[in-house]
């Protein structure tokens, strides 16, 4: 590894180290550095738990355990200068260990993680948040045998390389990293990059491996959920039309769990939601401008009272600081997957959309009127009428 000496105009190579000469060690400062950085493996992850030791009838434990996007477990294991002979079968005895592990007890692994590290969080949030859904029911964790192993060293031995290679063509998704440390001076710096399979092979190895599995849970499990939105979005969006609710006319049945329609506002949509254990409308603001979104909010939360006098009820008002859009909304608790439900939870929809649309229809029109002439004033009060 070079640094390149622009004053120079020259390369000027850097020292390879051993992280032993560094006393650079894998638990104190290589497994944090990880912890504090996992997209450093070239993806997101998300850490569950460190020095996992949870298995029955062992003492065994492993680095880390991670999740994926696709909400499959990641055993990784570091072993930095030299990966010895029997790392392999080592993470292969962890990834056995972990595919048992239900959906709750990863739960509550990842929350002893939290309440340890990361004192206030919540995991089942955290987890909503990381894999993009409203509702944890809506997913699978740790499928059938989709776990997976990624294994860090400086120098990997032939025995380990040609084992996991013999495991990519059977299908177990495995990775090596070498993790290798140079110094300039007193700075200290890491090549960290993935050499099985090559980043350039990986989708195809992947694939070559992959086995045709229409019984897999996660898919079984997600092509039902979206037969079943379809079927009730279609009923929703009849009954609609018989009560002459004309901002979904141009509406399709989605297998999405919502529905949008416009307000008028350019980037403020009506939703409809539509969950296993829950029904909700909501207003969301989702201009290109975060600034426009949350000074829209704020005027209308200005008048919060009268918005919820007009609309009958009160209303969870989100104006989510950490993202760019901004929601208001309110929900009931259905059991959503059962159609003998569906006549209320449609009625309940229908009625509470209208209510959102004539609590609302008015202040977004003034407030749609003061940003196309530009005049922004938080001051005056847009409750009126």
């Amino acid at each position: 590894m070079f640094r390149v000496d622009i004053s120079e105009n020259r390369l000027v190579r850097l020292q390879e180290r051993r992280f032993a000469d560094l006393n650079v060690r894998e638990r104190e400062h290589f497994q944090e550095w990880l912890v504090q950085m996992p997209d450093a493996l070239g993806e997101d992850l998300l850490i569950v738990q460190k020095e996992f030791d949870g298995f029955a009838d062992t003492h065994e434990r492993l680095d880390l355990l991670a999740l994926d996007k696709e909400g499959r477990l990641v055993v990784v294991e570091n072993k930095l200068d030299d990966s010895g002979r029997d790392v392999v079968w080592q993470a292969l005895k962890y990834v056995a260990y972990c595919s048992s592990l239900k959906k709750t007890e990863i739960v509550e692994i990842y929350q002893s993680y939290l309440d340890r590290w990361s004192e206030g969080a919540n995991a089942v949030a955290n987890l909503c948040d990381f894999l993009d859904v409203e509702d944890l029911d809506d997913v699978v964790l740790n499928a059938g045998n989709e776990q997976r192993l990624v294994l860090i060293a400086a120098n990997f031995r032939k025995e380990v390389t040609a084992t996991v290679l013999w495991l990519l063509g059977h299908g177990v998704r495995t990775q090596c990293f070498t993790v290798v440390p140079y110094s300039f001076g007193k700075e200290l710096f890491i090549d960290l990059r993935q050499i099985i399979p090559t980043p350039e092979a990986a989708d195809y190895m992947i694939g070559m491996a992959a086995k045709d599995s229409e019984a897999q849970s996660v898919e079984g499990s997600r092509k039902r959920s979206e037969k079943i939105r379809h079927e009730f979005w279609t009923k929703a969006l009849e009954e609609l039309r018989v009560r002459n609710v004309t901002r979904f006319e141009n509406i399709s049945p989605s297998t999405d769990h919502w529905l949008s329609c416009a307000t008028g506002m350019s980037g403020c949509a009506y939703n409809l939601i539509f969950l296993k254990n829950e029904a909700r409308v909501e207003l969301t603001l989702q201009r290109a401008v975060q600034e426009e979104n949350k000074w829209i909010f704020d005027r209308l939360e200005k008048g919060k009272h009268e918005v919820e006098g007009r609309f009958g009820g009160e209303l969870r008002w989100l104006r989510l600081d950490e993202r760019k859009s901004s929601r208001i909304s309110h929900a009931r608790s259905f059991d959503g997957f059962d159609a003998e439900n569906w006549p209320e939870i449609v009625a309940w929809l229908c009625r509470h959309i209208v209510k959102l649309d004539e609590a609302f229809s008015g202040p977004l029109g003034r407030l749609n009127q003061e940003l196309k002439s530009g005049g922004r004033d938080p001051v005056s009060s847009i409750a009126d009428g």
